[in-house]
């Protein structure tokens, strides 16, 4: 979220802002409600296609995928066709990622696969990454250096859809799936990627398969409307969490709770947190990811990549604080990612001591921006939607 629209706000990716999303002072062009399709979902299509091509002898017009988060979607085909013969056939096809209303550089590109045979090589699926589809360069981002940029989610999907239609054929066989974006490198220039380590293309992302805008009017009301449908229920507490697997943690750590205490505020943490003084909340839980937590740290009211470059100072500082060695605390001044920060203090021993103190700001900052008599504490998780510590606002002080 975070595509990182409808995926940020569904279920975080694992790092900051990598997707397709147009920066800060670009032109934004109209926003409303309509959603569409992430990258990998396209992606997932294009393959699932192609193997069915290469299984029948030809490419299909339109296809069913199926999608993380469990719909089944028909996808319009483009560009079918099988080239070759024997064991050195070919599949291709691609699909038109349409973002609906969600300001994405990647809107109209082509998701593209081509799908060939390995021989012998019985249950292989091996995913490669083609023109227009980034290179993964720096650490940080929960992907394999040297590696192409698709997410875990998506390579799941797609690895799942190919196994549906080739389930006899891998019986006996492998399948190499290599999934390419024409005009990519240029789309990834209107995104952070580069800054991001990530060269030569775009990201393949989405952990729902569906993208949401994530900046609209609309998002906004629903989480005042969220908070106000808890208070008129009578409840006197809320809980904030930034994305589906934010609000699955959160869950998680306060079952005693009602459903409608649990508010998904996405990147909206103004909204949220003026709307909930103006119900006079007694208590406020925020669930978040390091990401996030460092955002709130800053103090903005919007934390989207497009708002704001992620404070590496503020990282650095926590870094400093909890003694991590001054090589590593400048390093991760360097970084991109909060991500970074987290993965290099865990291996130190330190990821509770780090995203404490993480906390601890970030709780100072949003009593400083949103005063009231509300008590405040923030429920950290790590980017598997695993506990890692609660602090108190009285721990902050």
């Amino acid at each position: 979220m975070s595509e990182t629209a409808a995926d940020t706000m569904a279920s975080e990716p694992p790092y900051g802002s990598h997707a397709g999303k147009v920066r800060k002072g670009d032109g934004r062009r109209q926003r409303g409600n309509r959603t569409g399709f992430t990258t990998g979902a396209c992606s997932a299509a294009a393959a699932r296609a192609a193997t069915l091509g290469l299984v029948n002898g030809e490419v299909p017009d339109s296809v069913l995928c199926h999608l993380p988060n469990g719909q089944e979607v028909t996808f319009v085909v483009i560009d079918g066709y099988v080239e070759g013969e024997g064991l050195v056939r070919i599949a291709h096809a691609a699909i038109v990622k349409d973002a609906g209303d969600d300001p994405d550089a990647t809107n109209g590109a082509h998701l593209t696969a081509d799908v060939r045979l390995l021989p012998n090589r019985s249950g292989e699926i091996v995913l490669k990454g083609g023109p227009g589809v980034g290179t993964v360069t720096k650490e940080g981002l929960g992907l394999e250096v040297g590696g192409p940029a698709i997410n875990p989610v998506p390579c799941r999907n797609i690895r799942d859809n190919v196994s549906i239609v080739a389930a006899d054929l891998l019986e006996r066989d492998g399948l190499e799936v290599t999934i390419s974006v024409p005009g990519g490198e240029d789309m990834a220039k209107k995104t952070l990627n580069a800054r991001l380590g990530i060269l030569g293309g775009i990201s393949i992302l989405g952990t729902t398969g569906i993208v949401r805008p994530y900046s609209t009017a609309a998002f906004r009301a629903s989480v005042v409307q969220a908070i106000e449908v808890a208070a008129r229920q009578g409840q006197t507490c809320v809980v904030f969490t930034t994305g589906g697997r934010s609000e699955k943690f959160a869950m998680r750590q306060l079952p005693e709770l009602d459903e409608s205490c649990f508010v998904q505020m996405g990147d909206f943490v103004k909204a949220a947190f003026t709307t909930a003084g103006k119900h006079r909340m007694t208590y406020i839980h925020v669930g978040a990811m390091a990401g996030k937590l460092t955002k709130m740290g800053q103090g903005l009211s919007v934390t989207h990549a497009w708002k704001a470059e992620i404070d590496r100072d503020l990282l650095a500082e926590c870094a400093r604080e909890v003694g991590a060695p001054p090589d590593l605390v400048e390093e991760i001044r360097g970084a991109e990612t909060a991500r970074f920060a987290a993965e290099r203090l865990a291996v130190l021993g330190l990821t509770v001591d780090f995203h404490r103190a993480l906390a601890k700001k970030a709780i100072r900052s949003l009593k400083s921006c949103y005063p009231g008599p509300y008590r405040l504490s923030v429920h950290v998780c790590d980017f598997d939607g695993r506990f890692i510590v609660r602090v108190e606002e009285d721990e902050a002080r």
